[in-house]
């Protein structure tokens, strides 16, 4: 059976919105019927949910989301790993898929959900200050990687699927932002970036960088139980 490509949070929206715009057309309100055929369309956009054909790379990190590459560099990471790391940023707007999916395939280690401001997502201060929910992944060799869902101006609502001993697989779905928002992507220092500033990316599709494996033949579709 094929599965329909729209993502299951969306739909009591899209059920809402379609049975307003059907009372609407029955009582004959033009004006409001077609702002509610467009509110409609734009909803059922937001939340599409395609498959995503996964480059099986050895070593590869695939984008967790949807985007523009809006910062790629090395920075410290104080809040979760206490080291130097590259750091990948990718802003959504409402226009982008909003399904964020796995960047590579190990055990989640922990998840750290932290209230916080609303700021625009594109911004420095919104990786820090804004909503955010971070999820800290144990990789093969026993390094980190963490991937970080960020609210921005307007998602006000952050679903995360995954919890603490999880195994999962790169690739798959592991949530979503709702109405525009910013993934962070921290990954080891000695990563090869294969983005620039500014690129578009799609969620498991697209690869960020390559870890470095220190050696050890460990792919990055697989993983050690």
């Amino acid at each position: 059976m094929q599965r329909l490509p729209i993502a299951k949070a969306g739909l009591p929206y899209i059920i809402g919105l379609s049975a307003l715009l059907i009372v609407f057309g029955f009582l004959g309100w033009a004006k409001i019927t077609g702002f509610t055929l467009i509110l409609t369309l734009l909803v059922i956009n937001f939340f599409r949910d395609p498959e995503r054909v996964i480059p099986r790379v050895p070593h590869a990190v695939l984008a967790p989301a949807d985007g523009r590459i809006i910062f790629a560099g090395k920075v410290f990471e104080d809040r979760f790993l206490s080291k130097d790391t590259l750091k990948i940023s990718i802003f959504m707007s409402v226009f982008n898929v909003h399904v964020n999916r796995i960047p590579f395939s190990g055990e989640v280690e922990s998840v750290n959900y932290e209230k916080g401001k609303f700021f625009s997502a594109n911004l420095d201060k919104a990786s820090r200050d804004n909503e955010h929910n971070a999820v800290v992944l144990r990789i093969p060799g026993g390094e980190k990687i963490v991937f970080v869902q960020i609210a921005g101006l307007i998602a006000r609502r952050i679903d995360c699927w995954l919890r603490p001993g999880d195994y999962v697989q790169q690739g798959e779905r592991f949530g979503l932002i709702r109405f525009g928002s910013r993934l962070d992507v921290f990954v080891p220092p000695d990563s090869r970036l294969a983005v620039i500033q500014g690129e578009r990316v799609k969620a498991g599709e697209s690869i960020l960088c390559y870890h470095q494996t220190n050696g050890k033949n460990d792919e990055a579709g697989s993983l050690d139980r």
